[in-house]
C-alpha cells in the first residue's frame, strides 16, 4: 500500500518540536516505503518501519550511500525542475550525488531559511567570493547564492571571482553609503582578501562556508574567526553548515555556534555505537534531519564531529578521520 506523502506546505511552516516530531515519522514511513535504497538499508537492518515511534528509534542512512547510489524517493519520471548537485573533492574522491527531483523545494528552503535567520534578503547587498565553487560544475552553494543574488536588490551583489581591486572597490563604496551587506566566501578567499587590505567594516557581515580546499593550512575555528575579525574589523565571524546531501542549512551568528531552520534538527550519534545518541554537551557524530530531503533521504548520518546543547544549538568540531576531505562546510579541528 501507497503511504501518502507528508504535505510540502506542512513542512515548512513547522510550529513546534512536537509538530516536527509528528511530521518526521510521517516522513520517514514515506520514505521508508517509497525509497527503494532506505528500504533495503531497513531490511538489511531488520527495521519494521511501524514500530518507529520515537525520532531516537529512526535509523540514519550514512551518507556515504549518496556517493555508491541514486538517492531517490518515489519512482516518478525526472521533470523539468529536476537538478543534480555534486560534491566537490579532489581527484581520485568519488563524489557524492544529490538527485533532486524538484529544485522548487530547495530554492523554498533556503529562502525561507535566510529570511527565517536574516530577515528580507532584498535588504542586502550579497557579495559573494567563492572561486573554488564556481570553477566546477554541480554546486548547490553556487546555486543558492545566485539566485539569492538575483533576489537582492543592489545593482553591486554578484561574485568576485578573482577581481579582489573591484571587489575593495565596492566593499568601500557600500560602506560609505552604510548599506546592509552580506560578503559570502569560502575560507581561503577571504583570508587572501584581508591580505590585500585591511577593513574597519560597520556595515558588513561575513559568513564563511568553510574549507581551505588544500590552498591553505587548515587553522582552528578560534584561531581562523580571530584573524578574520581582524583583518575585517568586525566583532563575530557568520557561518554557513549545509553540505551537498543537504537541502536546508544551519547559520552560527558567531563563535560557531550553529542553530537550524523549523525543519531542521541536528542530534548527536554515539561514535562507537552508531544507533544510539548522545546527551547534551557530548561529543560524537553529527546526524540530520532535513525534512526538504522529502524527495531524497530526510534522515543523514554526516561524517562530522559535534557537540549539541540545551537549546538544540550545535557546535562543529571536526570530521571522523576516515572520512574524505570534501567540499563539506565545516573546520576541521
Amino acid at each position: 500500500m501507497e503511504i501518502l506523502k507528508p504535505s510540502i506546505d506542512h513542512i515548512f511552516n513547522i510550529r513546534s518540536s512536537a509538530e516536527f516530531k509528528q511530521l518526521s515519522l510521517a516522513v520517514f514511513r514515506y520514505q521508508a516505503s517509497e525509497n527503494e535504497v532506505y528500504n533495503n538499508y531497513l531490511k538489511t537492518l531488520k527495521i519494521d518501519s511501524d514500530s518507529i515511534l520515537e525520532l531516537e528509534q529512526i535509523p540514519f542512512l550514512p551518507i556515504e550511500f549518496f556517493k555508491t547510489h541514486k538517492i531517490v524517493t518515489s519512482s516518478k519520471q525526472p521533470t523539468l525542475t529536476s537538478e543534480i548537485f555534486t560534491s566537490s573533492g579532489t581527484s581520485g574522491i568519488i563524489q557524492s550525488k544529490h538527485y533532486v527531483s524538484d529544485i522548487t523545494i530547495y530554492e523554498k528552503s533556503y529562502r525561507k531559511g535566510f529570511e527565517y535567520f536574516y530577515g528580507n534578503i532584498e535588504e542586502y547587498c550579497i557579495l559573494a567570493l567563492l572561486p573554488s565553487y564556481l570553477e566546477r560544475e554541480g554546486s548547490s552553494l553556487v546555486y543558492m547564492t545566485n539566485d539569492l543574488i538575483d533576489r537582492s536588490r543592489y545593482p553591486q551583489s554578484g561574485f568576485y571571482l578573482h577581481n579582489y581591486e573591484e571587489l575593495i572597490s565596492v566593499l568601500k563604496q557600500l560602506e560609505q553609503k552604510k548599506r546592509r551587506t552580506i560578503l559570502l566566501g569560502v575560507t581561503y578567499a577571504l583570508l587572501d582578501l584581508i591580505e590585500n587590505k585591511n577593513f574597519e567594516l560597520k556595515n558588513t557581515l561575513i559568513m564563511e562556508t568553510g574549507g581551505m580546499k588544500g590552498k591553505r593550512k587548515e587553522m582552528v575555528r578560534e584561531e581562523l574567526h580571530a584573524v578574520l575579525c581582524q583583518g575585517f574589523g568586525v566583532d563575530m565571524i557568520h557561518s554557513e553548515y549545509g553540505m551537498t546531501e543537504l537541502l536546508s542549512q544551519a547559520y552560527s551568528k558567531g563563535n560557531g555556534i550553529f542553530n537550524c531552520p523549523p525543519w531542521m534538527k541536528v542530534m548527536i550519534r554515539d561514535t562507537n555505537d552508531p544507533f544510539s545518541f548522545l546527551s547534551h554537551n557530548k561529543s560524537g557524530g553529527i546526524n540530520v534531519i532535513d525534512l526538504a530531503n522529502i524527495n531524497s533521504c530526510s534522515f543523514i548520518a554526516t561524517q562530522d564531529l559535534g557537540k549539541l546543547f540545551f537549546d538544540d544549538s550545535f557546535e562543529v568540531l571536526g570530521r571522523f578521520d576516515n572520512s574524505d576531505i570534501r567540499g563539506c562546510n565545516l573546520l576541521i579541528q
